[in-house]
């Protein structure tokens, strides 16, 4: 019984030994900065979501749509450019863009900004179906690679009259959000049906298509 636990404190030693020496040899796993380049507080919170540290950043980017530029390809080349904007700034960091294009019978919807501006498109949008188109884009700041993604999301809005619209407005005053309405908010009283596969594009950041992203980065969030 001595010696076979001596032989076994022996080994049991020599083992931890290898397992410290591989252990300092072992090169350290940590992860790269990220950085979400949005000052938008809906985009921030979702973010926070993924329990993951992350800088914020002001992209400076122009957002004005080229001469007959689609809404999809408008959403998708705004992302990259937001991802793009600060690489300088963070050259170690991953830099997340997003952007949301709000489509009405094809056209594109802008934030109203003001009162009378939602209304009229509120007015426009009752009844029918209005397509949220999000780019997101992930940049690679220390490789140049960038990787993008455009995600769909389809809402219904109910036939509401325009005292609904008046309440709704003076309620929530929603005159930075394409589209004239806060789904996460108030504004979900408008609305008659979803559909698509991320609610939280909605918003403005998908994250389902953020984590793949990353993921395909090689930044794993679990």
């Amino acid at each position: 019984m001595i010696l076979f636990f001596s032989f076994s404190r022996q080994k049991n030693q020599r083992g931890s030994a290898l397992y410290a020496r591989l252990r300092r040899a072992r090169p350290s796993m940590t992860r790269p900065r990220l950085v979400l380049a949005s000052t938008s507080p809906y985009r921030r919170a979702l973010l926070e979501r993924l329990r993951l540290p992350f800088e914020v950043t002001k992209p400076e980017v122009d957002e004005t749509p080229l001469p007959d530029e689609a809404p999809d390809a408008l959403a998708l080349r705004l992302a990259e450019a937001k991802a793009r904007a600060q690489a300088a700034q963070f050259p170690d960091a991953l830099l997340i863009g997003s952007d949301q294009v709000a489509v009405l019978d094809g056209r594109p919807l802008s934030k109203p900004m003001t009162h009378d501006n939602a209304v009229r498109q509120l007015r426009l949008m009752r009844g029918k179906e209005i397509a949220f188109l999000t780019g997101l884009a992930v940049h690679n700041a220390a490789t140049g690679r960038t990787l993008s993604r455009l995600v769909p999301y389809h809402v219904r809005f109910r036939d509401f009259s325009d005292d609904v619209i008046e309440r709704y407005l003076r309620a929530e005053q929603p005159y930075d959000c394409a589209g004239s309405a806060k789904a996460e908010g108030l504004g979900i009283a408008l609305i008659a049906g979803m559909r698509g596969d991320d609610p939280n594009a909605l918003i403005g950041l998908p994250l389902i298509a953020l984590v793949d992203l990353l993921n395909e980065h090689g930044y794993q969030v679990l």
